[in-house]
């Protein structure tokens, strides 16, 4: 029938034949399109939203951050989730390494950096590697984390006039929000210029849950004196989302399933036994027998019951897959945590060597990527550029161009002889330079060059000869023939 019409169309109208074919051509390929976009009784209850990543996170990050605190607080998976990302990432530092024009230029600036480390704390209670991993955790938990850079005058005493403040994501006042009149505008509290570059941060001096905060205002702080630590997700998004988004209700449903189990088993523990037929037993006549009504247990008693008094013991029932349940739901929430199971439960029970390193490969990809696209370009390197202004503001060092390369730390190693043989493997095949080998272990390489410079000067002057000096021995341990030669 419908041949016989596109024919009568055809005929009549070829222009009409014409669209009528294309519309049809359209329905059909919508028929053979993707079934995530069909409309149906399957897909009505799923409502989606077109908003940028800004509307979302603007209505919805409040409750997210807050929710995932709770669960850090009270939760032994989700506090385990946070130290085992931190530590990861952060560890004992991200450290940079400094390369000037010459050694003793060189050695100055890395005596400047370690004693600003060693007091950039504006609250005085760490390091700057602290200050890496407090940050770190907090991007983790609440998606998002202010480091504000403070000059100090000269009264506090420090060599380089410059101290960090870690602020949570709350001092960023999220109800800052309009238009400027250059072309700019604020969007949660993040002040725009008219290019759409950060000009400024609208910032609360004390935290918003304070109880001293009252009717606190908010202070424009200029963006160069502000860095803010997130996790971009999605382009144009300007706010931190925190790690567990993914994975809350799930670990909210299972928190309350392991609570009502435990509930079930108390009250099933309460009730020991059931005394049936209660009633006294009829009079015979004499006197009726008094009796005291038993309701403690101990161990090994014995006890006479009245006529007519029998005893049943309860038998609480058998919880049959818990363990499955509780497994399969951990491991959802391993993964919308990035982590892997035995990471985020500690069990490894059902793991082997090459199972658990196949896992840790691509847990440590992404802990590389988060240091080097994140931790690095949004928190390190821009402090070292403040310090290194700073410095040279102060007359300390002159404006030279210094080379910079960041060390983050190493992974240990799952088994430490196979991984170290495969680095040996790889520099002696020309793969890597000794000094990236170095750095993989999380050393810095003049560092290590010059003390074991400084260790061959005193075994040369105590004519000492060890199996690791490798002028003087094999690598088998044995002596070279020369330095038997010499000895000789």
């Amino acid at each position: 029938m419908a041949r016989w019409l596109d024919g009568l169309v055809g005929w009549i109208a070829p222009e009409a034949a014409m669209r009528r074919a294309r519309a049809r051509n359209v329905l059909q390929a919508l028929r053979r399109g993707y079934d995530g976009a069909k409309t149906g009784r399957l897909t009505s209850g799923w409502t989606t939203a077109g908003s940028d990543a800004n509307a979302e996170i603007a209505m919805a990050a409040v409750r997210l951050r807050d929710r995932a605190r709770d669960l850090v607080r009270n939760n032994p998976y989700a506090a385990k989730a946070v130290m085992t990302h931190s530590s990861s990432m952060v560890g004992a530092g991200i450290r940079p390494r400094p390369k000037a024009a010459t050694q003793a230029l060189d050695d100055q600036i890395t005596d400047l950096w370690d004693a600003f480390t060693e007091n950039c704390d504006a609250d005085g209670r760490t390091t700057f590697y602290g200050i890496q991993t407090l940050m770190a955790r907090s991007m983790v938990e609440s998606g998002e984390c202010l480091l504000h850079l403070i000059n100090r005058p000269s009264s506090f005493g420090l060599q380089v006039p410059l101290q960090l403040r870690v602020l949570e994501c709350d001092h960023l006042d999220s109800t800052a929000d309009r238009d400027l009149p250059d072309g700019g505008f604020i969007q949660q509290g993040i002040e725009f210029d008219s290019f759409g570059m950060r000009a400024a941060y609208w910032i609360y001096p004390r935290h918003p849950g304070s109880a001293r905060q009252g009717m606190a205002k908010s202070i424009r702080i200029p963006a160069t004196d502000v860095l803010h630590l997130y996790d971009r997700l999605r382009p144009g998004q300007n706010r931190g989302v925190t790690w567990f988004a993914p994975a809350l209700l799930r670990m909210r449903d299972l928190d309350d399933y392991d609570m009502s189990e435990l509930v079930r088993k108390k009250m099933e523990a309460c009730f020991v036994g059931f005394v049936t037929n209660a009633e006294p037993p009829p009079s015979t006549g004499g006197e009726e027998e008094s009796f005291k009504q038993v309701e403690d247990l101990v161990p090994g008693m014995l006890e006479y019951l009245p006529p007519g008094r029998d005893i049943r013991f309860g038998q609480p029932a058998s919880t049959s897959g818990y363990a499955e349940y509780a497994q399969l739901h951990n491991h959802a929430v391993a993964a919308g945590l990035g982590l892997t199971y035995e990471l985020l439960t500690g069990d490894l029970s059902k793991v082997n060597y090459s199972s658990i390193r196949a896992g840790l490969i691509e847990f440590r990809r992404r802990v590389d990527a988060t240091q080097r696209h994140v931790l690095i370009p949004q928190i390190c390197q821009p402090v070292w550029n403040r310090f290194l202004s700073t410095a040279q503001a102060a007359g300390l060092i002159g404006n030279v161009p210094i080379r910079l390369q960041w060390t983050p730390p190493r992974f240990e190693a799952v088994d430490p002889q196979k991984d170290i043989m495969a680095e040996i493997l790889a520099v002696r095949a020309g793969l890597m330079s000794p000094q990236t080998a170095v750095s993989r272990q999380g050393y810095d390489p003049d560092v290590v060059m010059a003390e074991f410079n400084e260790m061959y000067q005193i075994w040369d002057l105590y004519k000492i000869i060890v199996d690791i000096d490798a002028r003087k021995t094999t690598k088998n341990g044995q002596p070279k023939p020369t330095e038997t030669a010499n000895a000789a």
